[in-house]
């Protein structure tokens, strides 16, 4: 079985450098995603409380531990505070709530999910519907008030590492400027039509990790997208080194350095995806694949209103 490169964090811990990304994997079917991930070799596995699928995840893992496929600690659990628990007296409740649907006892990297806050109804009720149809009731909790209580978290023992999600440079920043544990991540957007160069700049010269969510950008393979997949350079380089432009796609993200976390429920793909650690792409196909970044995201939380004040794709990086 391939032994997944390990990276190493500020904190001193290290996480594997790949993992699986469970966001709209469907109830009933991520739980079997996640144990033949197991299976195949995977030891990183990333949920959040928005996806609605902590409790299934941490079934499919417990499940692998009491069958003495794996230990506790050969796996690397990641999931994330949600807009709607900002206020800092409700983020100790989010993790411990996170820690029940998983049936841990304890989360490997905890991050904050965005750095904008929604109103709180209930746990029930992640989007809270605003008056405008197209957008979700916000708050003003300021993400450097939330990551006192998230150091907490570290010093009780509930999480080993604490880190940021979608948090622009002048947002991380702030974090740095005001902390006492710094975070060891920012997890963004970052695939081959949006490469982040900047922003992944910023973040390695401060010593965090970047987290490269959408590897494999939003797949419509009737729309033909992402259109990098479809490529003819991108496909070229894939006969090169007999593989799929998907490989393709996800081994960039790893020789840029970060750690891509592709999300799929099927076996094949999933084996697939893992499959990338035979070969390295040249310099000169890494600048190949540099000319198809066009800067567009997949994924810019359309339910908010970009207007507010910490939305974080409002700047350049």
């Amino acid at each position: 079985m391939v032994k997944v490169p390990s990276v190493k964090l500020n904190n001193g811990l290290e996480m594997p450098g790949f993992g699986l990304g469970t966001f709209l994997s469907k109830p009933n079917e991520v739980a079997e995603a996640v144990k033949y991930a197991i299976d195949t070799g995977y030891r990183y596995i990333d949920t959040a409380f928005f996806y609605g699928n902590e409790h299934e995840v941490g079934l499919a893992i417990n499940e692998k531990i009491s069958s003495g496929d794996v230990k506790r600690e050969d796996i690397f659990l990641t999931t994330k505070l949600w807009c709607i628990h900002y206020d800092p007296s409700r983020v100790e409740y989010a993790c411990r709530k996170s820690l029940e649907n998983l049936g841990l006892d304890y989360i490997d990297l905890y991050l904050i999910h965005f750095p904008m806050g929604f109103a709180y109804v209930d746990d029930a009720t992640p989007i809270p519907k605003a008056e405008r149809a197209t957008f979700v009731t916000t708050n003003d909790y300021d993400c450097v008030d939330i990551w006192k209580p998230m150091e907490q978290l570290v010093k009780k023992g509930l999480v080993r590492s604490i880190g940021i999600s979608n948090f622009n440079a002048d947002q991380t920043e702030r974090i740095l400027g005001n902390c006492e544990i710094k975070p060891v991540v920012n997890q963004f957007e970052c695939h081959i039509e949006l490469n982040q160069k900047k922003l992944r700049e910023f973040c390695r010269k401060r010593d965090i990790v970047v987290i490269s969510y959408c590897p494999l950008g939003r797949h419509n393979s009737a729309a033909k997208k992402p259109a990098f997949l479809y490529d003819e350079r991108t496909k070229a380089i894939a006969k090169k080194y007999s593989k799929t432009p998907a490989q393709v796609a996800i081994r960039y993200c790893l020789e840029l350095g970060t750690i891509p976390i592709p999300k799929s429920v099927t076996k094949s793909r999933i084996e697939e995806n893992f499959q990338v650690f035979d070969f390295e792409l040249s310099p000169d196909d890494m600048k190949i694949l540099e000319e198809l970044n066009t800067g567009v995201r997949v994924c810019n939380f359309s339910m908010v209103d970009k207007s507010h004040k910490h939305y974080p794709f409002k700047t350049e990086f």
